[in-house]
């Protein structure tokens, strides 16, 4: 594999840095929103927003949202939105530590899906330096967030489990999706289409929030939930798209680093001297994985070479 091959692909894994940023403003939002509106709720303003939001994207770059693989879009976004709705409603009734922890176990999956694919095609040993840094980063995300779950929240943290086993799930449909040629803006835009419909039929059948009992501050925040996750999005789609898999699933545990940024600052949080280190595991897991891509074989069949 030549330098410049290898460089391009930690360059593709910075787009999963970027989104795990979005991803952790938009959990903050979401946390606030969580006060006046059901999950259902949030699930079809989000989608909604996205919706518009991507349709202008695609306007402006004069992309067309016909595609040739609309079946491979309708399995994305339903696991996708299966996992987003289990994430939101894990980040309304469990710590936020705890929610966050279950859902970035999407790295470990994916590792383990990856696994399997290397079993079966007798890889896995070349695999094995990867997956180890992906290991490593989710146990730096125990470190930091040290994550705690009462009896009582027992299916709520099934929920968030669910969550990570789904986004697993999208991440590899993402890939395929790459591999067929679809842009980021168009995979975004029907994903957008598939959360906005879920949540409103979600809505549909349950209590919906009077706007009369809807804190302004709360309600703020649904168009930039809306903005932050399509942007996100995007950038984990480009992401997974033309980057190494098992890179960029080790890039995703920043998010981390950024929600315990978010609860210093703006929550006043402190980070105990664990947290500490376990942020600079996660850190050192996305180094460590790039430089060992360059002698890593390419991680999925999806993945472009």
């Amino acid at each position: 594999m030549s330098l410049a091959r290898s460089g391009g692909s930690a360059w593709q894994a910075l787009w999963m840095v970027l989104a795990s940023f979005l991803f952790a403003t938009m959990a903050v939002g979401v946390k606030s929103a969580s006060h006046s509106f059901t999950t259902f709720e949030i699930i079809f303003y989000r989608g909604l927003v996205s919706v518009i939001f991507m349709a202008v994207v695609v306007r402006a770059r004069g992309a067309s949202l016909r595609t040739p693989v609309p079946m491979m879009h309708l399995t994305r976004s339903g696991v996708g939105v299966l996992s987003l709705g289990s994430w939101f409603y894990a980040i309304a009734h469990l710590p936020l530590a705890t929610a966050l922890t279950l859902n970035y176990m999407s790295g470990v999956w994916v590792a383990a899906f990856i696994l399997g694919g290397a079993l079966l095609y007798g890889q896995a040993q070349k695999q094995g330096a990867l997956m180890g840094t992906v290991m490593l980063g989710f146990v730096g995300v125990v470190m930091t967030l040290r994550p705690t779950i009462d009896h009582d929240q027992l299916f709520a943290g099934l929920i968030g489990l669910l969550s990570g086993i789904g986004a697993a799930l999208a991440y590899m449909q993402v890939t395929a999706l790459g591999k067929a040629g679809e842009p980021e803006e168009r995979t975004v835009f029907y994903f957008s289409v598939g959360t906005a419909v879920v949540g409103a039929v979600g809505m549909a059948f349950t209590d919906m929030t009077p706007w009369s009992e809807v804190s302004p501050h709360d309600a703020a925040w649904l168009i930039p939930i809306g903005v932050l996750a399509a942007l996100g999005q995007w950038c984990m789609t480009r992401a997974y798209r033309k980057g190494a898999t098992l890179v960029v699933a080790s890039m995703q545990y920043f998010g981390i680093v950024f929600a315990s940024v978010y609860s210093l600052l703006l929550f006043g949080d402190q980070i105990a001297p664990l947290g500490w280190a376990g942020i600079a595991v996660i850190l050192a897991s996305g180094v460590l994985s790039t430089a060992l891509r360059a002698r890593a074989l390419p991680d999925t069949p999806a993945e472009e070479h």
